[in-house]
């Protein structure tokens, strides 16, 4: 089985990142629709209103995620219930509660308030919860802490999504030991490709896509999600751990 390889498709991107993202409904569709036919195997999109803001409200991500599927989008779809599209965390929870349509899984940024009540309403209502913390930057060791503290441990409902701030190999070994979860493991811009290269050989799940890098490993601007995931299909080695590896089984 291939190495877990999630296409983040658009992410905080604007009109003002280029060609390469996608705005509307339509090119979110197409844009997923050809991450997948690249190789990924779940897609994150970041649901907008028309003039371009970040939502959570039923009214834009039903849309989204109703289209999609409707393409034949048949990979997992993820979206993020973060401050980004919800400054108040009382109303990130009045929003998920109130979807109509509802994604497989949601990122729950455990760096920001009120991220274990988020995370237990999404599991109650049958979605699955990417608990995102990001290691090795300024957010320091408490977002690890409140996820290592929460006591909530749904067998294949909760993944660890760990952000690193660098490719440091200590800080992926550092993962060993922790609850038997899920993991994947990403980066950002300068750190994308080499964070990724370190996951992918670690066996954990990885991510990629213009929400996290504009840029090829080679440093060519990517034209596409797509091209970054078959990019990045690659550089995955061929006997990667199988989906679903977790951190005490590496």
């Amino acid at each position: 089985m291939r190495t877990l390889l999630l296409a983040s498709v658009n992410g905080a991107r604007s009109a003002a990142d280029g060609a390469a993202v996608p705005l509307s409904p339509a090119d979110l569709t197409e844009s997923a629709l050809a991450a997948v036919a690249a190789g990924a195997g779940e897609v994150l999109v970041h649901p907008r209103t028309p003039c371009g803001r970040e939502s959570l409200s039923p009214r834009v991500v039903g849309p989204v995620l109703a289209a999609m599927r409707g393409a034949g989008v048949h990979v997992p779809l993820s979206v993020p219930a973060v401050i980004g599209a919800e400054p108040d965390p009382a109303g990130r929870l009045e929003r998920v509660r109130s979807w109509t349509v509802l994604p497989d899984r949601a990122v729950v940024h455990f760096g920001e308030p009120g991220a274990e009540e988020l995370g237990r309403a999404l599991l109650a209502r049958g979605v699955s919860v990417d608990a995102v913390v990001p290691v090795g930057g300024p957010a320091g060791p408490e977002p690890m802490a409140r996820f290592l503290a929460w006591p909530v441990r749904g067998p294949g409902r909760v993944r660890l999504a760990v952000e690193l701030a660098a490719a440091d190999p200590a800080l992926v070994a550092g993962l060993r030991g922790l609850p038997p979860v899920a993991v994947l493991v990403y980066g950002r811009e300068a750190a994308a490709w080499p964070v990724l290269r370190l996951a992918a050989h670690c066996g954990t799940g990885v991510r990629t896509g213009v929400g996290d890098t504009l840029h090829l490993p080679d440093g060519r601007p990517a034209r596409s999600t797509a091209e970054l995931v078959a990019a990045a299909r690659e550089l995955i080695p061929r006997d990667a751990a199988a989906p679903g590896a977790t951190a005490a089984n590496r």
